[in-house]
């Protein structure tokens, strides 16, 4: 799928975990490791995309996990130099299509306290903050909040309504 800046949304591959490996250790704190990452490719029940920019390199990727009817992205990051760009929101747009798509009951996430603009790029998608996790994150110690976006399926138009805490 070719999208703005000449970026393509396509499944993670083994070629792709050296740079999502380094894309980790730039935009996170306590980052997965690459064999946990390439462990993740196995997961029946997850699924990882990467934004590649028209070099072909990683500018972004995201990972779900879908147990029933429910949804957890684990990741969403993007290359400092792909920020502000659309990469998050297409990856995320991915799993809400994917989501409405095999009528999950909700998809929810864990986003840092102080990360307003990904806050703000859920908000916009239609998540609202179900619960906080205390002292979630380390290095620095810092609140998660969870932000959940449900969904009905009930033959009227989609509903968003905030979730109990997970």
């Amino acid at each position: 799928m070719e999208e703005p800046m000449g970026i393509r949304i396509v499944p993670m591959e083994a070629e792709h975990l050296d740079q999502v490996a380094d894309l980790e250790r730039i935009c996170f704190s306590d980052p997965w490791s690459r064999r946990l990452l390439a462990e993740e490719l196995k997961n029946d029940l997850a699924a990882w995309l990467v934004a590649l920019d028209g070099a072909g390199n990683v500018a972004g990727y995201a990972g779900i996990q879908v147990v029933l009817d429910e949804g957890y992205v684990n990741n969403i990051a993007v290359r400092p130099d792909c920020r502000r760009r659309g990469v998050a929101s297409r990856l995320l747009q991915v799993f809400l299509d994917f989501a409405q798509g095999h009528h999950l009951a909700f998809l929810t996430l864990e986003v840092r306290a102080s990360n307003a603009p990904a806050i703000a790029l859920y908000e916009s998608r239609g998540f609202r903050e179900a619960g906080r996790r205390r002292n979630y994150y380390e290095h620095p110690r810092e609140d998660a909040i969870i932000m959940t976006r449900t969904f009905s399926y009930d033959g009227t138009e989609e509903t968003h309504r905030t979730g109990g805490t997970l």
